[in-house]
């Protein structure tokens, strides 16, 4: 399977995108260019048996009461820089109880919950879910089309969770622009809001980047972005992509999918070729 890039895939917009940077766009600069909502992954109320994670063999630091996922792992490049990485090899991947995992959260962190445990609804979880942690316990995110604030334990109690702070390779903004950013938007709703999901809003939350907006960037032929999967030891597959956004939207179906699907799926496809 390789490097190859073998999948491209776009949006079209009528309008080049004009806006706020800080993301609550004003209605004379609305032109032609419709924000939305996605609940992809909002709905945390609804989760269920997680058969796209397993958990990896035992080792001493499950002990102490985190586990590592056997999760598909991703880096991402815009142009020939890496603006994100997700690899066990640079980042430590373990997914923490609640309790354990707020005991090293500073405010402005990213937190990713992940719901892992399997109950009596065999559908499919949804994406992981992203917050920016304030303290006390709270958190600011984007959920079934509301910013809003909740507590970490009533939102996530039924989930693990990381620090996934460092991920993105951009310049983080300070801890208090970060958490001026997540609470100046408390109480927008659907087409208010310029995100379509949580974790392109928490990143935004502590980067600043217009590109996490959608259609925050101007499409160009000279400006790519191209996603590896690491699946495998030497099974690198390669998506291309024209916006960060469509990217990380991407990024989130797949691992919605579970890694061991979206392997099968791609040694389907290669049989095919």
């Amino acid at each position: 399977m390789g490097n190859q890039l073998d999948r491209i895939t776009h949006l079209n917009y009528s309008e080049l995108p004009t806006g706020d940077p800080s993301g609550i766009e004003k209605d004379e600069l609305r032109v032609g260019v419709a924000y939305f909502f996605s609940d992809e992954e909002e709905d945390l109320d609804d989760r269920g048996q997680s058969e796209r994670y397993t958990v990896r063999d035992p080792s001493p630091s499950e002990i102490e009461g985190h586990i590592l996922l056997n999760e598909i792992e991703f880096s991402a490049f815009s142009c020939q820089e890496c603006i994100f990485s997700k690899l066990r090899g640079s980042q430590d991947l373990s997914v923490y109880p609640m309790q354990g995992l707020l005991t090293f959260c500073k405010p402005g962190d990213l937190l990713e919950l992940i719901f892992i445990c399997p109950t009596a609804d065999h559908s499919l979880p949804p994406s992981p879910h992203w917050a920016v942690y304030i303290g006390q316990g709270q958190i600011i995110h984007l959920h079934r089309g509301e910013i809003r604030k909740d507590n970490v334990f009533e939102v996530g109690g039924g989930c693990m969770g990381r620090v996934v702070s460092s991920w993105y390779r951009y310049r983080p903004l300070t801890a208090e622009l970060v958490l001026q950013n997540a609470c100046g938007h408390l109480g927008l709703r659907s087409d208010e809001i310029c995100w379509t999901n949580s974790e392109s809003f928490a990143a935004w939350c502590r980067f600043g980047n217009r590109e996490f907006k959608a259609s925050g960037e101007v499409h160009s032929g000279n400006l790519q972005y191209f996603l590896k999967l690491h699946l495998e030891e030497n099974n690198i597959h390669t998506m291309r992509f024209h916006s960060l956004e469509e990217l990380i939207r991407e990024k989130r179906n797949l691992d919605a999918s579970g890694k061991l699907r979206v392997i099968k799926e791609l040694s389907m496809m290669e049989n095919k070729e």
